[in-house]
């Protein structure tokens, strides 16, 4: 692409709490958020997919935003990271090339899972492996080869897979509170104690929780609970809190390319259960990947998708494409910024 100086990329994080949108400089190696501006309305998806119209109505004005901001008249680059991009993105992947390039002379366009943007916010560009866990899970690992691409593992939804997400470990404290109702052997009392007080009568669970739409939300509400009671040494909650974080592990090894200079990282809301989940999560990785350390999180989805933009505007994106996790698309010249006329 043409030289970057002094430039300004997009990067965007669209997820089941809304969008987020920042700006980075384009030298700025660290990409790091010079402004944000947020929607909190979820972007929405339809029988095409995710729906591009309802995404450039939120994103265009708050790009506007943030070049007004930071003076910028064009954005070299943009990555837009989204929930659903791999099976929903394809009126995305059509629309937004053209869409952005008219509104913003962008001459990059990196369209991410927000796997990728999860693992590029970790672990920026390098090899390894991210376990990205919240309400779901999933866990992506590359060796940066265009060969081998990614690779990824569950990610299959709370009714096939997620295991270990705040959805399974949810699901299993309120199992254990219901055992513990009718007298069966795996109960905890702890949990039945914590499910009414968050519920209301464990008998009337099932009118509340089978309507939802959000099933896997209202499931994963329960892990925190389930991390408080194993935190107060109840052994039932603690047996599934170390059931998860093999789950978790398993995940990672899955994934994780073999060789030196492997990195593991864990992104996500889940983590933020802190030690009675990281505490058994590193020992299962140690077991897995016993020469793969476990590296802190550098950073957010949305700081991946800021790294993102920027090595695709410097001509340094070492992340591999692909066809759905990370596409690269440049429009074609007759695209290009039609604002000049």
């Amino acid at each position: 692409m043409a030289d970057a100086s002094g430039g300004h990329v997009l990067g965007v994080d669209s997820g089941g709490s809304g969008l987020r949108v920042a700006v980075a400089r384009t030298d700025d190696t660290a990409a790091r958020p010079l402004a944000v501006r947020t929607s909190r309305e979820p972007v929405r998806t339809g029988p095409a997919g995710i729906d591009a119209d309802h995404l450039l109505s939120q994103l265009l004005p708050l790009a506007g935003e943030l070049a007004q901001k930071v003076g910028a008249r064009d954005f070299p680059a943009v990555c837009v990271g989204a929930a659903g991009m791999a099976s929903l993105g394809d009126e995305l992947r059509a629309r937004l090339p053209g869409a952005l390039a008219t509104a913003y002379g962008v001459r990059g366009l990196a369209l991410a899972a927000d796997a990728v943007t999860a693992y590029a916010g970790a672990l920026g560009q390098r090899p390894g492996a991210v376990v990205a866990a919240g309400t779901g899970m999933i866990a992506l690992g590359t060796d940066l080869t265009e060969e081998a691409g990614w690779r990824r593992a569950d990610g299959w939804g709370h009714l096939l897979g997620d295991c270990g997400s705040g959805a399974w470990i949810g699901r299993a404290g309120l199992e254990a509170a219901l055992r513990a109702y009718d007298g069966r052997p795996g109960g905890s009392a702890a949990l039945l104690a914590r499910a009414e007080a968050v519920f209301g009568p464990v008998a009337g669970l099932p009118g509340v929780l089978y309507p939802r739409p959000d099933r896997p939300a209202v499931l994963a509400s329960f892990a925190p609970e389930v991390g408080r009671s194993a935190a107060a040494d109840d052994a039932v909650a603690r047996g599934i809190l170390d059931a998860a974080a093999g789950h978790l592990a398993d995940a990672a090894a899955a994934v994780c390319p073999p060789g030196a200079g492997r990195a593991v990282a864990c992104t996500g809301g889940l983590f933020g259960l802190g030690e009675p989940l990281l505490a058994p999560l590193r020992t299962a990785l140690a077991e897995r990947l016993p020469h793969t350390p476990l590296t802190p999180a550098a950073g957010t989805p949305l700081d991946g998708a800021l790294t993102l933009a920027a090595a695709l505007a410097r001509d340094r994106l070492k992340l591999p494409a692909d066809g759905k996790l990370l596409q690269i698309t440049r429009p074609a010249p007759g695209q290009r910024d039609r604002r000049a006329g």
